[in-house]
């Protein structure tokens, strides 16, 4: 039974300020704090926070080299030379070359595309991919989503006289790559205001600039592909704040009324009907399109969003569909082996990292299969497989605890590495694993805390029974759209007695419905869904004491009828 530590919001003295926001912006005066925890201080920004706007993105020529990558696609397509897209095999890298690809066509411009096989090629810029560019005589190639760390590849086909531009958003390394410019917002010497684009959002950021630069409309021309931004966006687990979530809003909101035919099909074939949000990007459309990087090649993928034919796109998805029937296959078989490898060794309570290999897991799913092992085991996790003398590894990592870091102090031992804060992956001489292993485990124990090892729920507000009702949740809404730096608000009920008409569900009975209220304060109660909470719930019945909840609040819809429902998270004995 997990763990939690709750995090409970400061308390707000100031009720006039609070009452001020509230009515500027017709919000629960419960809500407003909501604002300020998420850095939005003043009323400016808070109106920026309510009214998203295109027209107020980030000036694109910011960013450093964006002058040069301009004037050089701009060359490009005056002199009709030709120009390789090349992009990352996930959905970030897929939706950035089906964009940016997309977008010199419009251009007229004489472009390819390529996408390296997973397996073949394995992650970034491949040597065969640049044989590619210059077998097929390319004068100009774009990396999306990759190219930060490919010194070598890029050196080589610079050498062969073909131009590079990097348009990338992960960490660089000490110096960058010799290409003839390098977009990336996290350059130590870049300017750029905002530093946690997507990849598909550096892309995107070019894009801009090429539009302004040759006098052609934004509104026309690039932000129909706000579609795809917004499923790189999602599906990358980069921050929803600033640009992004503006990006993110609109982008949402093309996916729902008019999107290229691709992401059409797409909806269609995983029933997405009606209102979308972050959340079904990230389950539904987000796997769908890994699933064929994973499981087959992903140049499919790139068919399916340029596709300008609705039922080849239909036919397409109705493939995907099929490798994500069988990704899913793979990914439930690996993480219960992953999860018995841990369960039967007596050494893992006591370590503050998980490292596992298996020659015959599946290469395409052990990122996913990292992510459950650490929803089990909250540690540092890495996953390798692999059955050559160089093996492949993808790392997740607990919410305070920078991964990235950790491998740097690793780096002597790893062939290459690339990722994020929480996010990696790695390549190593197998011989060298048991010294890895052993690095990591220290380098780890020696710089995380034993509050990091457990798993926090950070709370929004605390609420009444009373607040809860259909014009909050409306007003909650207007935080939208939810993901990570601007998670769906979490809240908190204190001292609630179960009124005896609570019970469990489920096939296993391993989930609670709970009907709570406040007997001496309220007549009023509320219903909560609790999932995999019975047996903690079993516990605190037997204790015969009062109960705290933190929960999200969501609409429940059932014959028609709409309701408000809460989602539990955690309960506990209250204090």
């Amino acid at each position: 039974m997990k763990h939690y530590n709750w995090v409970e919001p400061s308390r707000i003295d100031d009720s006039d300020t609070v009452a001020m926001w509230s009515e500027t912006f017709s919000i629960h005066s419960k809500l407003v704090p909501l604002l300020w925890q998420r850095g939005i201080v003043t009323i400016e920004s808070a109106e920026h926070f309510f009214k998203p706007s295109v027209t107020k993105l980030h000036n694109p020529f910011l960013m450093a080299d964006m002058q040069k990558a301009v004037d050089r696609i701009v060359l490009a397509l005056d002199s009709n030379q030709k120009i390789l897209v090349y992009g990352d095999y996930d959905v970030d890298g897929t939706t950035a070359v089906a964009m940016v690809y997309s977008f010199l066509k419009q251009c007229n411009a004489s472009v390819l595309f390529y996408v390296p096989d997973r397996y073949a090629e394995g992650y970034g810029v491949s040597l065969k991919g640049m044989e590619y560019a210059i077998s097929e005589r390319c004068s100009l190639i774009i990396t999306l989503d990759c190219g930060i760390k490919a010194h070598e590849t890029i050196e080589y086909v610079t050498q062969k006289g073909i131009d590079v531009i990097v348009c990338d958003h992960h960490e660089p390394a000490e110096t960058l790559p010799l290409a003839f410019a390098v977009l990336d917002p996290k350059r130590a010497d870049c300017k750029y205001p905002f530093k946690e684009l997507s990849g598909c959002g550096v892309g995107y950021k070019l894009l801009y600039a090429l539009c302004k630069q040759r006098s052609i409309s934004i509104k026309d021309n690039l932000n129909c592909y706000l579609d795809l931004l917004a499923v790189s966006i999602a599906s990358d687990i980069v921050p929803i704040v600033d640009e992004n979530r503006v990006l993110m809003h609109f982008g949402l909101l093309k996916i729902m009324h008019k999107p290229h035919l691709g992401i059409k099909a797409m909806k269609e074939t995983s029933g997405m009907f009606g209102k979308i949000t972050v959340s079904d990007v990230v389950f539904k459309i987000g796997p769908r399109i890994n699933a064929a990087g994973r499981m087959y090649n992903a140049k499919t993928v790139i068919e399916l969003l340029i596709s300008d034919n609705y039922d080849i796109a239909v036919d397409i998805c109705k493939q995907i569909n099929e490798y994500n029937i069988s990704r899913r296959a793979v990914d439930k078989s690996i993480t219960e082996q992953a999860l018995a490898l841990l369960n039967n060794d007596k050494h893992t309570a006591s370590k503050k990292t998980n490292v596992l290999y298996n020659p015959l897991w599946h290469k395409g799913v052990i990122g996913i299969v990292a992510s459950r092992v650490l929803e089990q085991y909250y540690k540092p996790t890495i996953i390798f497989c692999g059955e050559g003398d160089m093996i492949s590894a993808s790392a997740r990592s607990v919410a305070d605890f920078d991964l990235y870091k950790a491998l740097e102090q690793c780096s002597d031992l790893l062939a290459n590495y690339g990722g994020h804060t929480y996010a990696a992956g790695m390549t190593l001489e197998k011989t060298l694993l048991p010294t890895f292993i052993e690095r990591f485990e220290s380098v780890v124990s020696e710089t995380i805390t034993d509050e990091a090892l457990v798993p926090k729920i950070t709370i929004d507000a605390e609420l009444e029974i009373e607040d809860i009702t259909q014009d909050f949740y409306t007003q909650m809404l207007k935080f939208a759209p939810f993901g990570p730096k601007n998670m769906t608000p979490v809240f908190m009920i204190k001292e609630l007695s179960d009124t005896g008409y609570s019970k469990t569900m489920g096939a296993d009975s391993s989930h609670i419905k709970l009907i709570l209220c406040k007997p001496h304060i309220s007549n009023k109660s509320i219903e909560a869904i609790g999932f995999g909470l019975a047996h903690k719930w079993g516990q605190l019945q037997a204790l015969h004491v009062p109960v705290d909840i933190c929960f999200t609040i969501r609409e429940h819809e059932f014959r028609n009828q709409k309701s408000i429902q809460l989602e539990l998270r955690d309960i506990r004995a209250s204090v």
